[in-house]
């Protein structure tokens, strides 16, 4: 290589193999060519092959890749230190050494950062193997984005091209006591310090991926180390961004991703003295930086976590976690305009966690009923021609439930694609519903914990397919939720309507598990004498016709 390469690559290894041969050959063969290359590889004190590994690509490519040999350091952090010290590039790209790159990354990402002048460039990353990787950051090539209004902060992982005069003028390094999570102090501060910021989302640049026994560093520690990570890099952050806005839109990520980790279903089996130690950790915090607007744009389910936790309710805590589990989202509690989830905890003065904890937001609420609204009965009802279709549904509500004005219609279309997901949606404020048709009566469940809606719709005679819905108003909205069936039986098909003109109606259940009445004539009807004569003349002048052609 002559001259200073346009990007060093810096690898950190520590038994990755075979993953680790993929991972080198993604770099080799990178379309911006060895020349503008730079990788510098620390083995981490490997005891497998990847040592023997990464100085067989030394030899074949002695130009392009450096190798740097260390005892172990217990994570990724020393080793990206070391390489940083040694790395020429014009900008430093890292890389975990199970994963690997697009062909076209490196050329991309440089590519950007030089038309744009940017500090910091993210690829889009995609996960394999079951990796989870947060998509949001990546709906469009952006050559200016902020930290503070944007998915940036959901995406902190170092696997980004940084200007290394900035890397260089911040003294940015990785905090080597930390053995999970030392990458975010430095992409965190990156980001703050970085004059612009661009994203490459239109190529795969980085595929992430999840090693067959989920040895990754991220899936092997412990409850409290994440623990004790997740604190150090709040704090860190709390010391680089001042109190406000700007704060709350990093530190989100903090609340709704590793701190509600920490309490995800494997809590209420976890050692009491442990449960005690995680709530105490997350109060500390919670009490420091879980603001009013980090708590308004969370989910509740993990908003209730948090507040429990920072209240030291551990029962509670392994109870609605536990519920969770077993049974799905609680019912919701309406007031007026308002809903709330009754997760333990609700209104109980020994917890003292204020009711707009429990609160729904709009977006919490739609998979909520979808999930929550079971059908419990259906049948026909026959009283001479006219036929009714009876159902008995249980919606996820309690409270002033009257208000919300409940009702079963027999909607014709499907659902839009948009409601697939969640199961059911929000409607516009414009709609319009068609008025009521039939009888609808409510009472309380056997156990007290939700709304059972009685409906009686009778049919019309017309023919189609005619999905099975409820509609409910909860906190200031109208919701059409599809009435699900899997696994219940339905009532047999029945024949109704006059005997010269029959209907057959069925009701049945729709690839996707929901509910639909399925109305069909049975035979076109007997004209009537007037139609008998019409048709009769029509055949006639027909037949004329013919006759003069």
């Amino acid at each position: 290589m002559t001259g200073r390469p346009d990007v060093s690559v810096v690898v950190a290894v520590y038994n990755t193999m075979p993953y680790l041969t993929e991972c080198l050959d993604s770099l080799i063969g990178q379309s911006i060519g060895r020349e503008r290359l730079e990788i510098v590889a620390v083995d981490d004190g490997s005891t497998d092959s990847s040592g023997k590994e990464l100085d067989r690509f030394a030899a074949l490519y002695p130009d392009t890749v450096k190798v740097i040999h260390q005892a172990n350091s217990g994570g990724p952090a020393a080793p990206s230190n070391r390489a940083l010290d040694v790395a020429t590039g014009r900008y430093v790209y890292f890389i975990g050494s199970d994963d690997h790159l697009g062909e076209e990354a490196l050329e991309r990402m440089v590519k950007c950062a030089d038309e744009n002048d940017s500090d910091v460039v993210v690829g889009k990353m995609v996960g394999t193997n079951g990796r989870y990787v947060h998509q949001a950051l990546y709906k469009e090539n952006l050559a200016d984005v902020s930290l503070y209004d944007s998915a940036l902060p959901f995406t902190l992982a170092n696997t980004k091209l940084f200007r290394r005069d900035m890397v260089e003028k911040y003294h940015l390094r990785f905090p080597e006591h930390l053995p999970v999570g030392s990458d975010q102090p430095f992409t965190i501060e990156a980001c703050v310090r970085a004059r612009k910021i661009s994203v490459v989302a239109d190529y795969t640049c980085y595929y992430a991926v999840k090693r067959g026994d989920a040895s990754n560093i991220t899936y092997r520690a412990d409850h409290l180390a994440r623990l004790r990570a997740a604190a150090e890099i709040v704090d860190f952050t709390a010391g680089l961004v001042e109190e406000g806005p700007k704060r709350d839109a990093v530190l989100r990520r903090h609340f709704t991703w590793e701190l509600a980790k920490l309490v995800q279903d494997d809590f209420p089996s976890l050692d009491r003295d442990l449960q005690r130690e995680l709530c105490s950790g997350i109060g500390r915090l919670a009490d420091a930086y879980f603001t009013d607007g980090i708590r308004d744009a969370m989910d509740v389910k993990r908003r209730v976590r948090i507040a429990l936790a920072r209240a030291g309710a551990v029962d509670e805590l392994a109870r609605a976690i536990s519920s969770e589990k077993e049974h799905g989202a609680p019912p919701f509690v309406v007031e007026g305009e308002r809903a709330y989830a009754r997760y333990p905890g609700f209104r109980d003065p020994r917890v003292g966690v204020p009711d707009r904890v429990y609160e729904l937001v709009g977006e919490a609420v739609p998979g909520r009923l979808a999930k929550g609204t079971q059908l419990l009965s259906s049948a026909w009802e026959q009283q001479g021609e006219q036929l009714a279709y009876t159902a008995s549904v249980r919606l996820p509500v309690l409270g002033e439930v009257e208000d919300a004005g409940p009702a079963l219609r027999l909607a014709k279309g499907a659902m839009p694609k948009s409601a697939d997901k969640a199961g059911a949606r929000r409607l516009p404020p414009e709609h319009e519903l068609a008025p009521v048709v039939g009888e609808m009566r409510l009472e309380p469940s056997a156990d007290g914990a939700a709304t059972v809606l009685h409906a009686r719709v009778p049919l019309a005679q017309v023919t189609g397919k005619f999905g099975v819905r409820v509609y409910l108003d909860v906190a200031g909205s109208t919701y059409e939720i599809p009435v699900r069936g899997k696994g219940l039986p339905m009532p047999l098909a029945r024949r109704w309507g006059r005997d010269d003109d029959p209907y057959r109606a069925s009701a049945l259940v729709n690839p996707k598990g929901r509910v639909v009445v399925d109305t069909a004539r049975m035979y076109p009807p007997k004209p009537t004498a007037a139609q008998r004569v019409l048709a009769g003349l029509a055949r006639i002048s027909k037949s004329r016709s013919k006759r003069k052609k």
